[in-house]
């Protein structure tokens, strides 16, 4: 009985098969010239990448530096001015700086040398301006800065030879200001006055 020659087995090649099949190239310790060549140009763009943004960093903060402003005094930010000259140890100060706003105690025109007015109207008057105008100058000021004024009179007729006065002491706009009859002032003062002034 004659044999027939029995058929070979295909072999049947799946995918996968070939999927699994790790290609000699990508095995550790058997790199290729180009694959070397790769590599050192991926690190040395990883360092120039690292390089540009800790510039940028550093530039952002000093950016921020540059832009921003000076603090300037808050509202609650005081200074209490007593001015050197003053021999007294009353229980006051003659201006207070707020911020940029700065209050003058009332003054009244003594003389240094007496303790009490001078007999002379025009030189009490003096004396008294004077003063608001070295208060002012401790602040940084000067009676150009002074937006209201307040004055203290126990006989209106002066009214006039205050103002005439008075006025020799602005350059420019005058403040606010309110000539009040009053009863008598400290020491025979004639006058007393006091203000407020805004930094410009």
């Amino acid at each position: 009985m004659a044999r027939h020659p029995r058929p070979h087995a295909r072999r049947v090649r799946y995918p996968y098969q070939e999927i699994l099949q790790p290609s000699s190239s990508l095995l550790p310790g058997r790199f290729r010239p180009h694959d070397r060549s790769m590599q050192a140009w991926k690190i040395s763009i990883e360092r120039t990448s690292a390089i540009l943004a800790i510039s940028a960093a550093l530039f952002s903060i000093e950016t921020a530096r540059a832009e921003t402003p000076t603090a300037k005094p808050t509202a609650d930010a005081r200074r209490y001015i007593v001015l050197p000259t003053r021999k007294d140890t009353l229980p006051y100060s003659d201006g207070v700086l707020v911020g940029d706003t700065f209050y003058l105690a009332g003054r009244i025109g003594i003389d240094p040398e007496t303790g009490k007015p001078p007999a002379e109207l025009e030189k009490e008057i003096r004396l008294l301006l004077d003063g608001m105008k070295t208060t002012l100058a401790a602040a940084n000021m000067t009676m150009d800065d002074l937006v209201s004024v307040q004055v203290f009179c126990p006989d209106l007729s002066l009214y006039e030879k205050f103002n005439e006065i008075y006025r020799t002491y602005f350059i420019k706009d005058f403040p606010v200001r309110a000539f009040i009859g009053s009863g008598p002032l400290l020491r025979g003062g004639r006058f007393e006055a006091q203000g407020i002034a805004v930094r410009r």
